[in-house]
């Protein structure tokens, strides 16, 4: 029989956004939580690093105000002031950010940074934390009752009343519990690639937005995360991807190589830690986020959004609801599927709405590519721009 090593309330299955908001949400609550992740932090993770407003809202009502604050002071977190979106055609639109109703600011904030915050941030508010390489949920009955972990050569059980699968795109938790016929499908997902560029003439605290006709209905971007340093890469729908037999290295080549941003390389310019990954969109419908004994947040439960494939807005909101989820379903003593549905009805009920609009605005993109330019400069006169493709990154 295999060894339990711990037993706890909750266990929480990948450290990153989401799953660290999940931890630090419930230990504030005074719940016996362990978060599993199997690195060390801090480490990198690809994204394009953009962090909104309603993010850093968040962050601070977890008690991360001086958190925020120090890492910006030491040039972690970058601060954005406005963004450039560049259409087809080459027309830009330029638009100022807003802060937010506590003065928060907008960054890109690498992830080697961001996430070390908040993992840290869980730490501290109680939330235990182990390296292990999680290998599937621990089951029951057909109930998830902890996970079945790899550790130091040995592998080893954890229990919980509730595991949250916080593993991002590929979860493990995810992949053991949602059927084969309930997984996303190319229609509903992205591919994108991140690369670091180097000594290159950025505008100073704006994010660039690139859409072109090889990648519509996805976009190139350039964010800033120092003076003439960037986050540049570029992303689109799998499906599209695939039928085209795209290759996303040489395109990043060839938006290197355009004209307008060619110019901007200095002579020390250099491309490192190239990598691609994969994301699920929120858009796709009826897909099971909560099951006998746990449920899904962030990328695991597929909440990036279809237009801007931003998701750590978003992660941080699936956690805050997982964890008020959990905290109601322990009190009441049903860790059910019946007794967390209430997580999948919130979840609906804060971000199902803008991920159809957002999936509706891409197909827009795709179909009607000789309307973007119209589109942009209606939306911009609105601030629809700003809001759309900043809010829920």
């Amino acid at each position: 029989m295999m060894p339990t090593v711990s037993e706890h309330e909750v266990i929480v299955v990948g450290a990153g956004p989401g799953g660290a908001t999940t931890a630090a949400a419930l230990a504030r609550q005074g719940r016996d939580v362990l978060l599993i992740d199997r690195s060390a932090f801090p480490r990198d993770k690809i994204c394009g690093d953009a962090i909104s407003v309603g993010a850093i809202r968040i962050l601070n009502d977890l008690g991360m105000t001086d958190k925020v604050r120090a890492a910006v002071q030491r040039g972690e977190f970058y601060s954005l002031s406005g963004m450039r979106l560049f259409s087809p055609s080459g027309h830009m639109l330029q638009a100022p950010f807003q802060h937010g109703e506590g003065d928060e600011d907008s960054y890109v904030a690498p992830r080697v940074y961001f996430d070390a915050a908040i993992q840290q941030h869980a730490l501290e508010c109680g939330a235990g934390f182990v390296r292990a390489d999680v290998q599937e949920p621990l089951l029951e009955d057909g109930r998830v009752v902890g996970v079945v972990a790899r550790e130091n050569g040995h592998v080893q059980a954890h229990r919980a009343q509730v595991v949250v699968g916080a593993d991002g795109v590929t979860s493990t938790i995810m992949r053991h519990l949602r059927p084969e016929s309930n997984q996303h499908v190319d229609l509903h997902r992205a591919v994108a690639l991140r690369a670091y560029v180097e000594d290159i003439e950025l505008y100073p605290h704006e994010v660039e937005f690139y859409l072109y006709d090889e990648i519509l209905p996805g976009y190139a971007w350039i964010f800033p995360t120092a003076e003439r340093t960037a986050n540049v890469g570029l992303g689109m729908r799998l499906d599209i991807f695939r039928r085209h037999k795209r290759n996303l290295k040489k395109m990043l080549a060839d938006f290197l190589a355009m004209p307008t941003i060619r110019r901007r390389l200095g002579s020390g310019s250099q491309v490192r830690d190239v990598a691609i990954w994969q994301l699920n969109f929120g858009s796709q419908p009826r897909l099971q986020h909560v099951f006998d004994g746990a449920l899904l947040v962030g990328d695991a439960a597929g909440f990036i959004n279809p237009l801007t494939g931003g998701g750590i807005h978003n992660a941080l909101i699936s956690g805050i609801l997982a964890a008020e989820t959990i905290d109601e379903a322990l009190r009441a003593g049903d860790v059910t599927r019946e007794g967390l549905r209430r997580y999948e009805q919130r979840c609906d009920e804060e971000m199902w709405s803008g991920m159809r609009k957002s999936f509706l605005y891409q197909r827009i993109l795709l179909n009607y590519p000789n309307v973007v330019d119209a589109l942009i400069r209606v939306l911009g006169r609105h601030g629809g721009v700003t809001k759309t493709f900043v809010s829920k990154l």
